[in-house]
Formats: structure tokens, C-alpha cells, sequence
């Protein structure tokens, strides 16, 4: 099962979503780099669950601590590990459907693969471990933001709050889209031909559970356009990467998530026997995922352009 992102910025995120704890360990970062707990709780606070009704209610603090890697307040260029414990995961909810598979989850395909899951929750599956993501690209933002000024800024398509309380309402779930700009993104990052800077931005964003489509510059809407209109200079259709190489300009990205597949309308499913059942999910579930997506969206971002940037310098 891979766990580590990056090359040279390395990280490693463990633990589950019913377990004691969840964390992740960075590897790669320069030392001299002012890191806090408190700082990287600026980001993790945006992610939280539990804020608002249109969230899952899962009462999670979040509350990060820096185990290692950090002396007197700066990076030491060691290892840095983060850990966060859980602290509000009511297991219990999945008793019932222990040996259900829930619709649109990896159940099936774990227990198909591994021969063996955690039903709670979906353990490694669940969105739970983004979190891990934020507090690790939190390091990567500041990093960046400081050498080069860069800014990472994510946020939901349009107003969709009147959709999420419906389909709340109705026991159902809606996906929606997030939109990524990075201002002053370093210059010359990326390794053609393979690790071209579009192709590991959209590796770390269909990385992220409920992720199903992403676009940058133009996307989907260039097949559309004629040559003369997507090449006119000071437009910046291609996003700001030519050639797997960004110019400088800003990158901007689309990213398609899709419903929350735990919802507690009655659902057609299939048990491990084969069995066809109904089942209905319990639980404390986001009903648009969306919701809470773009400081994660952020952070992948920031992992890439980090890693990118130190082997640019190397």
C-alpha cells in the first residue's frame, strides 16, 4: 500500500479513521524554516469537521503536536513527525454493516485485494487522513511563500449551500467543484517528460478521496478553442505550465469531487456472500465533501511545487 509522496520532499502518512491517532512524517525540509504547532493548527482549523451544519458533526480538535524535526521554534533538516489524535470516532456506527459493502466506497475492492479491511469508518480510505495532507503541506506553503512569495488559494465553485441543505434534508449528497490559483509559483519546475508539473499536480489531486476529475488552464473547455485563441500572449490559457514547465505566470486548476457516498438514505448493496441487501449508513457524514476540500486541495498542491523546487535546486 503506498503511503509517500514526493521525492525529495518526502511524506508519510499513517493511521486510520477509527484509530487512536493519525500522522505523517516530512522528510526533505531545509532546516531554518519557522515552524509552530500553532501554525499549522491555522490550517488544519479549515479543514475541521464539526463547524458548521452543513458538515459532518464529528467533534475532532485537530489538535496537532510536533513530536520531532523542530528545535526552538526552526526545522533541523531531520525528519519532522505529526501526529493527531482522534478523539470522537463513534466506531459502533458500523457494527451493522460489518460485513456490508457500502455503495460507492472501496469496501469491496479493499477486502477483494487485501483480504482483510477496517469497516470502520473505511479506515485508510476515509478522508480522514487528509488531514495528515494539510498539517504536512502547511510546512511545503510556508517554505514556498517565503522563498518565492507563493500563494495557494482554493475555493467551492459557485454557492451551494441552498444544494448541501437539501440534499442533507433528504438524506443525500451532492459533489461539487474547487477552483486552485497559484500566485508567483516559482519559475522552471518540472521534469519533463514524465514528471511534467500539470501531471503530478493532477496525481496529487486524484489523490484525494472523491476526487473524479481535474483540468488546468483552459481544461476541457481548450478542445473547444481555436489555436489562435488559446496561444494569445498575456491570456494564460495553458495555466501557467508549458511543456510539463511552469513560466511563472499563475497556475490555475479545477478539481471535480464527487457526492459523499455515505448517506443514510436506503441503499441496494452487496454483502461478502455475494448477498444483494439494502442497507442505510449511520454515522456523521459530510453531505457535499466539497465543503472542507479546498485547504486540502491547497496543501497537495503546495507538497508538488515543493518537491519540484528542491529538485530544481539540487
Amino acid at each position: 500500500m503506498s503511503s509517500i509522496f514526493g521525492k525529495l520532499f518526502t511524506v508519510s502518512t499513517w493511521g486510520e479513521s477509527h484509530g487512536e491517532a493519525i500522522g505523517a512524517v516530512v522528510d526533505g525540509c531545509p532546516a531554518g524554516l519557522e515552524i509552530s504547532e500553532e501554525y499549522i493548527q491555522i490550517f488544519l482549523d479549515r479543514r475541521r469537521p464539526g463547524q458548521s451544519a452543513l458538515t459532518t458533526q464529528r467533534k475532532e480538535g485537530d489538535a496537532v503536536k510536533i513530536l520531532s524535526g523542530v528545535f526552538e521554534g526552526k526545522t533541523t533538516g531531520t525528519p519532522i513527525s505529526l501526529i493527531i489524535k482522534n478523539t470522537d470516532q463513534h466506531s459502533a456506527d458500523y457494527e451493522q454493516i460489518k460485513d456490508w459493502y457500502r455503495p460507492g466506497h472501496a469496501d469491496e475492492v479493499y477486502d477483494s485485494k487485501y483480504g482483510f479491511r477496517d469497516y470502520r469508518g473505511g479506515g485508510r480510505s476515509s478522508a480522514r487522513e487528509t488531514a495528515t495532507r494539510v498539517a504536512a503541506g502547511s510546512i511545503a506553503r510556508k517554505f514556498l511563500n517565503e522563498k518565492c512569495g507563493t500563494e495557494f488559494t482554493a475555493i467551492v465553485c459557485g454557492e451551494i449551500e441552498t444544494a448541501i441543505e437539501t440534499a442533507r434534508k433528504n438524506n443525500d449528497s451532492i459533489g461539487g467543484i474547487i477552483n486552485l490559483t497559484i500566485k508567483n509559483p516559482p519559475k522552471n519546475l518540472g521534469e519533463p517528460v514524465f514528471d511534467r508539473t500539470e501531471a503530478l499536480l493532477a496525481m496529487a489531486m486524484m489523490s484525494i478521496p472523491a476526487t473524479k476529475g481535474f483540468e488546468i488552464g483552459e481544461g476541457f473547455n481548450a478542445a473547444k478553442m481555436l489555436g489562435s485563441e488559446h496561444n494569445k500572449l498575456g491570456e494564460n490559457h495553458a495555466g501557467g505550465v508549458y511543456g510539463g514547465i511552469t513560466s511563472g505566470e499563475d497556475i490555475f486548476c479545477r478539481i471535480a469531487f464527487k457526492p459523499t457516498p455515505s448517506i443514510s438514505k436506503p441503499q441496494r448493496a452487496k454483502n461478502k456472500n455475494g448477498e444483494i441487501g439494502e442497507i442505510s449508513i449511520k454515522g456523521r457524514h459530510d453531505p457535499c465533501v466539497a465543503l472542507r476540500a479546498p485547504v486540502i486541495v491547497e496543501s497537495m498542491a503546495a507538497l508538488v511545487l515543493m518537491d519540484l523546487w528542491l529538485c530544481q535546486s539540487k
